[in-house]
């Protein structure tokens, strides 16, 4: 690595992303672990110059209040405490990033002694490097999305190791309008990379009937996800690699010792035991917004680094409940008329996420001078810069006006339409 390094320490604090990303607002790469991290663990890791212990409200653990070790305290590296007293000064963790950047600056740069050398080019470099030490000639398969997460890994496995690589895009029944379609064409056509495609509809929507628990819902499309690369692997020679998108934000909200899982994601604890492949996971330290600078230092267009996120689940995740074929269609049809109402508004590129929601359940209505009983949509749109918060963005009301109409007139099934004012916290981005 050529980066320099601080280590946050969890502990118990809810704000360890927000001092991690002041760190590496100032240059320097930084990590989050947990409050039992070893000294011999700390040891192995290269250029750690500091340590940051994040205390907070979860300081308790089975009972039992945690604390630094002595051996963290005895191990020859500078200690910087947030709300946590350990015989020394205690520094309040300030409310906004910048005041927790300037707290930092002396302790990383004065104390530390750490350089300023955490940038995208070396980001890039050390993880070509790591990747061909790992893979060596090997071949690598990459779930292929063309979500953002996957297509940053795409460029730089390409970078890396060229035509060691494969591409599976896995159609799973739960993409967006036009998807499948747009993935190959970019991907196959104008990037020319080994793409197969998998069109495994009937196969996901058959193991997902009749599952409503959000939680099993991810597990099983996470865990089919991975039967189905099994298979396409068993096609081709020497593939002793999986390649994922995972990023920062789906290890933290996953859980760590001392911070509640937000929930799982398909990539993080969602694998099955028995996975045949060892992971390749070049993004899983980096916040999102990161992921995109890394995309364009990469040289991806900016019509692929800068496309809204979506969930690996899919709309899965968005029709909320036991997934039916029509809720699910009614998802797919208010979400491109959502899409293509915002592109029209100039809306691209200012909203970070939006997205429809249709829910399990249904509420009176009048449609053609008669009851209907039909089920609501849900518009979901926010601002974000890691996905770790998000505000909602005022829009203006003939916007909403007009994806309203479209959508009660052209979504078979709905007589509602709502919009989510929620922010993350309290709420997350996405329904579950």
């Amino acid at each position: 690595m050529r980066q320099d390094m601080l280590l946050v320490v969890d502990m118990g604090s809810t704000r360890n992303t927000d001092v991690a990303r002041a760190i590496r607002a100032l240059g320097v790469y930084s990590e989050i672990c947990n409050y039992d991290v070893t000294a011999e663990e700390i040891a192995k890791m290269p250029n750690v110059k500091g340590i940051v212990a994040n205390g907070g409200p979860n300081d308790v653990v089975d009972g039992q209040k945690i604390g630094l070790s002595d051996e963290i305290k005895n191990c020859g590296l500078p200690v910087f405490t947030f709300d946590y007293e350990d015989n020394g000064t205690v520094h309040p963790m300030p409310k906004e990033d910048e005041a927790i950047q300037e707290d930092l600056r002396s302790f990383v740069f004065d104390t530390c002694k750490a350089q300023a050398n955490w940038n995208m080019e070396n980001f890039i470099a050390d993880q070509i490097e790591l990747i061909r030490k790992q893979v060596g000639d090997k071949k690598v398969l990459l779930a292929l999305s063309g979500g953002v997460d996957s297509s940053v890994v795409a460029a730089l496995l390409l970078k890396a190791i060229g035509s060691q690589l494969t591409c599976v895009h896995v159609n799973h029944g739960l993409l967006r309008k036009g998807e499948p379609e747009q993935v190959v064409r970019v991907f196959k056509d104008e990037l020319s990379a080994n793409l197969i495609y998998v069109d495994a509809t009937e196969r996901f929507l058959s193991k997902l009937e009749g599952v409503a628990d959000p939680e099993q819902k991810r597990k099983i499309i996470g865990a089919e996800f991975i039967r189905v690369f099994e298979e396409e692997a068993r096609k081709l020679d020497g593939i002793e690699f999986l390649a994922q998108g995972t990023i920062y934000p789906d290890i933290v909200e996953s859980g760590t010792k001392t911070a509640k899982m937000v929930k799982s994601h398909h990539n993080v604890g969602g694998l099955p035991e028995d996975l045949q492949f060892e992971l390749v996971e070049p993004l899983k330290m980096l916040f999102k917004d990161e992921v995109r600078a890394c995309g364009v230092a990469l040289g991806l267009p900016a019509s692929m680094v800068y496309r809204q996120p979506f969930p690996g689940p899919g709309l899965g995740v968005r029709c909320l409940g036991a997934i039916t074929r029509d809720r699910l269609e009614a998802v797919r049809e208010s979400d491109a008329i959502l899409r293509e109402e915002f592109a029209k508004a100039g809306l691209e590129g200012k909203v970070w996420q939006y997205f429809t929601i249709v829910p399990d359940f249904k509420s009176v209505g009048v449609r053609d001078n008669a009851r209907c009983f039909d089920w609501p949509v849900i518009i979901r749109a926010v601002n974000t810069i890691d996905a770790m918060t998000a505000q909602v963005p005022q829009l203006d009301w003939a916007v909403l006006q007009t994806i309203t109409a479209r959508i009660l007139q052209e979504v078979k099934g709905v007589n509602r339409v709502c919009f989510d004012l929620s922010p993350k916290p309290t709420a997350t981005i996405e329904w579950e």
